[in-house]
């Protein structure tokens, strides 16, 4: 069992559910994406991850979507994020996981990013424009260098092909909350409750489970976890605070800090019980 898995096993065992943080790489800087990273972990972040910004984000929302032109203007590349990375890794032992678009991918070749993702300590990739069934020689490319391949299951997908991403899936499957783009949400819908529940068979005992997109508030992670599912994924509000808070950096960082421990805080399953995180 490699990082992330290990991860999401060991915080089941003591019944707290994970908390898994993305932030755009650098945004607003480079510079500043370790320092935000550190502000996530010590707020309670368990798992990190890192997006390589891309000029057309299509499951991405108007926050991320800023978020990656902030990024872009800064200068950042694919391969700086990786070093981002590779920073993040050698001050915490904590798994990171990137998050891309295929372009950057193509455009470097599968064997030169996996290799470069490889020596930056990279655990795990996610590609939400890359079909299982287009993904057999990048499963193949990441395996070799040990990398997880993280897929995501959408409400519209059959129970033929959520079977089969399962199957390709590793680290954790990814459950993408609802229809549309990242983004802040008001509340958890029915409907999210009842893809979780369609989704928990097919998981149960092979892979964790995480749920994403709209996941924002500690309410949110509360109710996603205590429904079934062993992890959550909040982006849009952590980037939110970054874009409100550009030049006030000691604002930010503990905005998010405090952010992070409030969500991860809901994630604690044994109700009744607050733990401090």
């Amino acid at each position: 069992m490699r990082l992330i898995g290990k991860t999401f096993q060991k915080l089941k065992n003591h019944r707290d559910g994970t908390l898994v943080a993305y932030v755009t790489g650098g945004d607003p800087a480079p510079k500043y994406t370790p320092i935000i990273a550190q502000a996530l972990i010590e707020g309670g972040a368990d798992i990190l991850e890192i997006g390589i910004p891309f000029s057309d984000p299509i499951a991405d929302g108007p926050t991320i979507q800023a978020a990656s032109v902030r990024a872009l203007r800064a200068g950042t590349t694919p391969r700086k994020v990786l070093e981002i990375v590779r920073e993040i890794k050698n001050q915490h032992n904590i798994p990171v996981g990137i998050l891309t678009y295929y372009n950057p991918i193509f455009r470097m070749k599968l064997d030169r990013f996996f290799s470069l993702a490889y020596k930056c300590g990279v655990d795990g990739v996610i590609v939400p424009d890359l079909p299982i069934e287009e993904a057999d020689e990048y499963r193949r490319v990441a395996e070799s260098f040990g990398i997880d391949t993280i897929f995501l299951a959408a409400p519209s997908t059959s129970k033929e092909r959520l079977r089969r991403i399962v199957e390709c899936t590793t680290g954790f499957l990814y459950l993408v909350s609802h229809f549309g783009v990242t983004g802040e949400r008001e509340k958890v819908e029915e409907e999210t409750i009842q893809m979780i529940k369609r989704v928990i068979p097919f998981t149960t005992g092979r892979i964790p489970l995480a749920v994403g997109f709209g996941i924002s508030k500690p309410d949110h992670a509360r109710v996603v976890v205590e429904n079934g599912a062993e992890g959550v994924i909040v982006g849009s509000a952590f980037v939110n605070i970054i874009s409100e808070n550009q030049g006030k950096m000691s604002k930010m960082l503990d905005e998010i800090k405090e952010s992070a421990r409030r969500i991860k805080e809901a994630t604690i399953q044994n109700l009744g019980i607050h733990s401090k995180i």
